[in-house]
């Protein structure tokens, strides 16, 4: 095990997927106790070519790869959750699936992203623009002064949209596995054993999460935007789209910079972000710990599952009830 080590992760639904060495493992606890895990050999898109792991493209590429991998993760930890499997296809998947054939869920996928990273656009950086132009309109000139109240609504929109989704109950649930999931990776880099009890004692708040990527994204774009122009709203919007790739590349490499570092810059930029986490991130359960151990053992090769068992691993269920049963306990 190394102190310094590149895992990273996401939750999903009841579960925790994270990315080691050897590839992807997901790991989901099942309504009858069971944890079923799947297990991909997938590289980074920026290891498959040269062009790829250039300083800056990787940080673009990365977004793109993670986006991919997590509605591939989202879509299997959901598959174990759909309440009626067996419902008739509804005319319009008939006529999806009577076009794509074979490729219906690769379409689908690409759909879905495709529809996420418009809504992100639509909600962190038209919207914003939109606004911050209403206050040009009122003799507002000064162009750094319009960037700052662009990028203060811009956050201002992120944290409501943060607080209100944390109400859900699905999604607090969501946010407990992310916890789980810090705090496992916290265990493993300090090299203790992985184990719930030690996880369990880590700290939920991670500095290369992806909460400060997308702060940071935010507070860098402030910079970046204050170099451009400021003439028609649709120029500054095409500005915000064409950089987007640039934003995200410059604050990859920050996040990369602040994991490894522990100088007092690294975590005076960390502070905001870690702040940001007590919003995203949920203390978790014993049993929410066992899933995320579960996901970076695989993930990191120190686990092993085979083909033959429908990479699933059965966890004894009345241990796991017990281990719900004292978790209740205790919060009594």
């Amino acid at each position: 095990m190394k102190k310094n080590c590149s895992v990273g992760g996401q939750a999903v639904i009841e579960g925790v997927m994270m990315r080691g060495g050897k590839g992807v493992a997901t790991a989901v606890r099942k309504t009858d106790g069971e944890i079923a895990v799947d297990f991909q050999d997938i590289k980074p898109l920026s290891k498959k070519n040269k062009f790829f792991s250039l300083i800056i493209v990787r940080g673009f590429i990365n977004l793109i790869d993670s986006l991919i991998l997590g509605i591939k993760t989202l879509n299997y930890s959901a598959s174990f959750f759909e309440e009626c499997e067996e419902e008739e296809l509804s005319k319009f998947d008939k006529w999806i699936e009577s076009i794509f054939k074979d490729k219906t869920n690769d379409v689908i996928m690409g759909f879905s992203l495709f529809i996420s990273f418009a809504f992100s656009i639509l909600l962190f950086f038209a919207i914003p623009t939109f606004a911050a132009n209403a206050f040009k309109k009122l003799s507002i000139d000064n162009k750094i002064v319009l960037n700052i109240l662009e990028g203060v609504m811009r956050v201002g929109i992120f944290l409501i949209y943060i607080c209100i989704i944390g109400k859900m109950k699905d999604i607090n649930r969501v946010f407990q596995y992310h916890g789980a999931e810090h705090k496992t990776i916290f265990c493993y880099e300090k090299e203790l054993e992985l184990i719930p009890e030690n996880a369990k004692q880590q700290q939920r708040l991670h500095p290369r999460c992806g909460t400060n990527f997308l702060f940071l994204v935010m507070i860098i774009s402030i910079i970046l935007f204050s170099l451009t122009p400021w003439n028609s709203i649709w120029e500054r919007i095409i500005y915000r789209i064409v950089l987007l790739p640039v934003v995200s590349g410059i604050t990859y490499e920050i996040i990369k910079w602040m994991g490894k570092s522990n100088s007092k810059i690294s975590k005076i930029l960390a502070y905001p972000g870690l702040m940001l986490q007590k919003l995203t991130t949920r203390e978790p359960d014993i049993s929410q710990l066992e899933v995320a151990i579960k996901a970076l053992k695989v993930a990191e090769g120190i686990d092993k599952i085979s083909d033959n068992d429908n990479q699933q691993l059965a966890v004894d269920n009345e241990n796991f009830k017990e281990l719900i049963n004292n978790e209740q306990d205790k919060n009594n």
